[in-house]
């Protein structure tokens, strides 16, 4: 009853939805009747709502998990008007993604994103354009550094620029919101080919402008808009994140053309130099790399590549706040195995089990993004049941994060979920932040290496506690629903932990 709720708190929106009803009931009773097929079973849906009378709206994926409690693990959902499938758990979810990838690798069209990037780019294309697209982003980002000792560097170099901001405070409460600003920073290094000092106003707009559609894409408003693209006229939220989405757009069209000053013939020093070389080579009648999907390509790396990691790193720092006894171990491990100089090597998580744990929960604990649709990419027979092409599937990413079959305390942070008896790292089939299969995240590898050099550097260097007046139990760790997952608007304090370790940077930097 939460959408109802929702919907009743607002006059006109209760106006517009009795008339939507009356209207939903005629074409539902004039409806032709068509075969049904074998479909998952499902709660039946009402006229026109469909089955959003049972959905709170910011957190679909809890509410789509009470649903499988009584449907289990596959199910149909209508989503007002859009008719869709749910896998949880697991096994569901593996079966489908993996053992079906070929067969559930598309992307429906999401009005949002339809209107945002028109079929283009990376993230919400199919077919042949997402497979080119795809395999060249990857193999571009590997030239320019990611999976290579030469990205730690550049990893460390920036956790330079971020512990003097830290040290700036002297120990006072600041915003969890600063810590987005590093990792934000290594991927712009590799989008655009140098990294932005944390004041450059193109640096602060682009930071403004992320959040401010992250956060919109959460609303209520904006999911409206999913379920009845027809009320765009009347809707607003979608309207401000075009807005917002050109004012990015015009930045990167200057950096575009920027770089067509020195490309073909110059060194490519970025993934937009990497696009507009590609560009130059291919022909025009054939190429997939149109300015259309040049533009769309480099703005999902803009908001996807920066949102995960930055919110990351956010929950990382405040579950360690929360929870000072997994901090203090935590650096007892560091301490013991990197020692009071030496700066961390990404294979130092081999040796550092209990530290690796504590990464591996965070992300699993926070179940940062629930999912992303796929849709069937042809008439699909899947545990009895017929999926004809294109029908959209939510595979649901926090059922398998917090799958009961999975892990032993899955609604409690727990870092023991990746550990054995002597206290050894466990990898976890279960454990899938960044989905699996044929669409699983490209910037996964990047993603890992920055958590875990910005989370180890982090705790050597400073202690992170709740602001003066708030205890640990004080600290809220519920989900703000964004487009991701969150944590509220908060404070914390960073103490350095010795002389020693606060003056270690470094050299040449």
């Amino acid at each position: 009853m939460l959408f109802l709720t929702f919907l009743l708190s607002h006059p006109v929106m209760t106006a517009l939805l009795g008339a939507l009803l009356f209207w939903g009931l005629l074409c539902f009773l004039a409806r032709p009747r068509k075969p049904a097929g074998k479909w998952p079973p499902g709660p039946t849906p009402l006229p026109f709502i469909g089955n959003l009378h049972l959905l709170d709206l910011r957190r679909q994926d809890k509410s789509l998990m009470k649903i499988a409690e009584k449907y289990g693990p596959i199910f149909t959902i209508h989503f007002g008007l859009q008719k869709m499938v749910v896998l949880t758990g697991y096994e569901a979810v593996k079966e489908a993604l993996v053992n079906c990838a070929e067969e559930f690798t598309d992307r429906p069209p999401i009005p949002i994103f339809q209107c945002i990037q028109e079929g283009q780019g990376i993230f919400f294309s199919s077919g042949e354009l997402w497979k080119t697209t795809r395999k060249f982003t990857i193999s571009s980002m590997h030239n320019l550094g990611v999976g290579k000792k030469l990205m730690v560097k550049k990893i460390l170099e920036e956790f330079n620029f971020l512990a003097g901001l830290i040290d700036s405070f002297k120990g006072k409460p600041f915003k969890l919101k600063l810590f987005n600003m590093a990792p934000t920073n290594v991927i712009f290094c590799l989008l655009f080919g140098d990294r932005f000092d944390y004041e450059d106003p193109t640096f602060v707009t682009l930071l403004r402008l992320i959040d401010e559609v992250m956060v919109l894409l959460g609303s209520p408003f904006l999911h409206l808009f999913n379920f009845y693209p027809f009320l765009g006229w009347f809707l607003k939220s979608h309207k401000t994140v075009l807005v917002k989405i050109e004012e990015m757009r015009v930045i990167l069209r200057n950096y575009m053309a920027a770089s067509r000053q020195h490309i073909p013939g110059g060194y490519v020093s970025s993934y937009i130099d990497a696009l507009m070389k590609k560009q130059s080579e291919e022909p025009k009648a054939e190429t997939h790399f149109s300015d259309a999907n040049i533009v769309a390509s480099i703005l999902d790396l803009v908001m996807a590549g920066t949102e995960t990691t930055s919110t990351s790193l956010q929950w990382a720092i405040l579950l360690m706040a929360k929870y000072p006894e997994v901090q203090a171990k935590v650096q007892a491990e560091l301490d013991q195995v990197l020692g009071s100089s030496r700066l961390p090597e990404y294979d130092d998580q081999k040796a550092l089990p209990y530290t690796n744990a504590v990464i591996h929960e965070i992300q699993r604990f926070i179940a940062l993004l629930p999912h992303v649709p796929h849709s069937t990419s042809v008439d699909t027979n899947f545990r009895g049941y017929f999926l004809p092409k294109g029908t959209p599937v939510i595979p649901l990413l926090t059922s398998v994060l917090l799958d009961k079959t999975q892990w032993e305390t899955p609604n409690e942070f727990n870092p023991s979920h990746f550990l054995d008896a002597d206290g050894n790292f466990v990898k976890k089939a279960a454990f899938l932040p960044f989905s699996i299969g044929r669409r699983v995240c490209i910037g996964e590898s990047l993603a890992k290496m920055e958590l875990f050099l910005f989370f180890v550097t982090l705790l050597q260097r400073f202690t992170f506690r709740p602001p003066p007046g708030i205890k640990e139990p004080d600290l809220d760790i519920t989900p703000q629903a964004t487009f991701t997952m969150r944590p509220q608007p908060q404070a914390v304090c960073a103490v350095p932990r010795s002389s020693g370790r606060a003056a270690r940077t470094i050299p040449g930097y």
